[in-house]
């Protein structure tokens, strides 16, 4: 005897085209209208355990806890550095000029008679404030124009992709010479400035390939034929699903921008005196590497400390947030 076919699969062939039709109106009525999909797995409830098993891999990370603990302790000597440095990192006497460590002064004086740790710990204000905004905006101007290219598409998308072309084919470096070299601020913005002129193209490719993988996944599909506006797709659906790369990208990025400042400080083009940086400091030591180390080494410690963190911080983040590193 034949063997009878499951009444579902009658059901299925029965209604046709405009009945599979049908169908995934409903699948897809079914996934918007609840928080997590059908059972429980929808995009909503993706996104929220993503980041609840992201935070947790991170707290049991060794990496990210003494990373965290070292950027924690830069921001708030940033902050208030007269909390552990209570000299004047402009004050020097050159009498003690590049004298070694004495009582009260435990790295030394530079060239200038300035003392040393003082100005250490205020040169940390100066890097991380260029570190942290020009990481914001790089992350604001790129994930913005990156998403809005790789979700429309088109002429958009196009013109986007050559312009990205024609700045990474420009040396950070000697652009910053040619750029900074007219500059007569002393302040952090017009370093900024060019880190975010030069620096959003990086992450204008990782929020557009991000958001092109995004849109393609079949919640966007669902919402898209329920009749969702672009925005409410973007904001809802495809941005909280491509955000990881770009903050991921943007972490370790904060490390080299900080570098990146010290770099051109060093060479004359960054920040300027009075301003205390460690750029400056290692500059104006390495004059005198041999006869007085401990002036270079250690803004040149403190620099490399600071770096070293923010691309730990990045790659904890990094490993946390891609599901194929687990």
């Amino acid at each position: 005897m034949p063997e009878p076919q499951p009444e579902h699969q009658d059901a299925i062939a029965g209604t046709g085209a405009g009945g599979a039709t049908d169908l995934a109106m409903s699948e897809g009525t079914t996934l918007e209208g609840q928080p997590g999909g059908p059972d429980g797995g929808g995009p909503r409830e993706r996104a929220g355990s993503l980041w609840a098993d992201a935070w947790r891999d991170l707290r049991r990370n060794p990496v990210f806890i003494i990373s965290s603990l070292i950027i924690i302790f830069l921001v708030v000597i940033a902050i208030w550095p007269s909390l552990i440095a209570s000299g004047n990192p402009l004050k020097c006497d050159l009498a003690k000029a590049q004298q070694g460590s004495q009582p009260g002064h435990p790295m030394g004086f530079n060239a200038q008679g300035c003392d040393v740790y003082t100005r250490v710990v205020y040169g940390a204000r100066a890097s991380v404030t260029v570190g942290v905004c020009a990481t914001l905006g790089v992350a604001l101007l790129g994930g913005l124009l990156g998403g809005l290219a790789g979700f429309f598409g088109g002429g958009w998308d196009a013109v986007l992709s050559r312009v990205t072309d024609i700045f990474f084919a420009i040396p950070v470096v000697l652009g910053g010479l040619v750029l900074l070299s007219v500059v007569t601020s002393n302040t952090v913005w017009p370093v900024i400035g060019f880190m975010v002129l030069l620096g959003w193209p990086q992450i204008s490719r990782i929020a557009r390939g991000a958001v092109i993988t995004a849109k393609q996944h079949d919640y966007v599909q669902a919402a898209r034929a329920l009749g969702a506006s672009n925005s409410r797709m973007l904001l809802r659906h495809v941005a909280p699903n491509a955000v990881a790369p770009v903050i991921v990208v943007a972490t370790i990025a904060l490390g080299t921008y900080i570098a990146l400042e010290a770099t051109l400080s060093y060479l004359g083009v960054g920040l300027k005196p009075p301003t205390v940086s460690w750029g400056i400091d290692i500059s104006s030591a390495s004059q005198n590497i041999r006869n007085a180390p401990h002036m270079l080494l250690w803004p040149a410690g403190a620099l490399a400390v600071t770096v070293l963190a923010f691309i730990m911080l990045g790659d904890a983040v990094r490993d946390a947030l891609d599901p194929k590193l687990r």
